[in-house]
């Protein structure tokens, strides 16, 4: 983007230019680049929060059902412990009890001794049936009692990240917006000329998509860059996708935004404009990346998700080595060359929307 935004400047300066406004001008340039940074920082963060907040999620469901079989538990103890009082006390009071001797001794005949003989295993099973219910039932409470002293520990742990991350965030979007305010009438300048070309070069990509469509019988929008190399994922379906991406050239990115009328941010435009199609995308480019399948740059398609600087940014690829997204503070929905400067050097990988 910077590098376009140099050519838009170095077009409609002239050599004997005021100073003072092209220092204004290249103040501008630094804010945007540093602006592009932060987004992306904040990205990261809201990553991290996010995750924070589905493991919090997880491990409070996780204490839900442990709390109720930690109270199961405990009901059971109580029920086998009475059970096996009630069964000691009536060895204890009716003389049941009988030793190997005894069992002996008694017998007035052979049979009458094995009967007593298996009497006595089957009370002496019942006996360790109960004695085994007791120990069993403390030993799940010990686990259970184990378990949520963990979990506590870890969802201290967790609120404290979550609190943490969103503290960055918040910082970050004070920090862009005092750097925004600063060269904001600069900027507003820079963004209006970027404005109409971008315009004029979604009119050449529409352009090149229909003559690619005509030529080819493609039923999505644009063609893939790399023909003739082999894929490994499959066909993409949500080619169509960049049609409706077009739309919404030229709207503001706003951090945290995921409609036209207020804004978008870079996962908010994604999972907008896929959701015109059907496909539900989480609204943070963590998630996102999560999804579909994973797709070589040299076999990119129209449609295929694109991410940069460790997942502070993504996009939706066009075709011809150029994507559409919402870059960042001050700026509004574009098209970008995925190849050069900071998306190049930040490149981190692709994803196709299979489902």
């Amino acid at each position: 983007m910077l590098v376009a935004l140099a050519a838009t400047l170095a077009a409609s300066g002239t050599a004997g230019a005021d100073p003072s406004l092209s220092a204004k001008r290249a103040q501008a340039q630094r804010v945007l680049a540093e602006l592009r940074r932060l987004d992306a920082s904040a990205q990261r963060a809201n990553n991290a929060y996010q995750t924070a907040t589905l493991k919090l999620r997880r491990l409070e469901r996780s204490l839900r059902v442990n709390r109720q079989a930690l109270g199961v538990a405990r009901v059971n103890l109580v029920q086998a412990q009475r059970a096996l009082a009630d069964r000691l006390v009536a060895i204890y009071t009716t003389g049941t009890a009988q030793s190997a001797l005894a069992v002996f001794l008694g017998a007035r005949s052979l049979d009458d001794l094995l009967s007593r003989i298996e009497t006595m295993r089957s009370v002496s099973k019942q006996d360790a049936a109960l004695i085994d219910d007791v120990i069993s039932f403390q030993r799940q409470i010990v686990r259970r009692r184990r378990f949520l002293r963990r979990a506590r520990t870890l969802q201290v742990r967790l609120v404290r990240q979550r609190a943490a991350a969103k503290r960055r965030i918040d910082a970050q979007l004070r920090r862009e917006r005092r750097l925004y305010d600063s060269v904001k009438a600069e900027i507003d300048r820079i963004v209006a000329r970027e404005r109409a070309r971008q315009l004029a070069a979604a009119r050449l990509a529409r352009l090149r998509a229909a003559a690619a469509t005509a030529s080819q019988g493609d039923s999505g929008f644009g063609v893939s860059a790399s023909i003739g190399s082999a894929s490994v994922a499959p066909p993409s379906r949500y080619g169509g996708v960049v049609g409706i991406a077009m739309r919404y050239l030229g709207v503001p990115y706003v951090w945290g935004g995921d409609n036209p009328s207020t804004g978008f941010d870079c996962s908010g435009f994604v999972m907008y404009v896929y959701a015109q199609v059907g496909v539900s995308l989480p609204h943070y480019t963590g998630a996102q990346w999560s999804y579909g399948v994973p797709v070589s740059k040299s076999d990119l398609q129209p449609g295929d998700l694109v991410f940069f600087d460790g997942l502070g940014h993504d996009g939706i690829y066009i075709g011809g080595g150029q994507f559409i997204h919402a870059p960042q503070t001050g700026d509004v929905v574009k098209i970008s060359n995925l190849n050069e400067g900071w998306y190049a050097a930040t490149y981190v990988g692709a994803r196709r929307i299979t489902g």
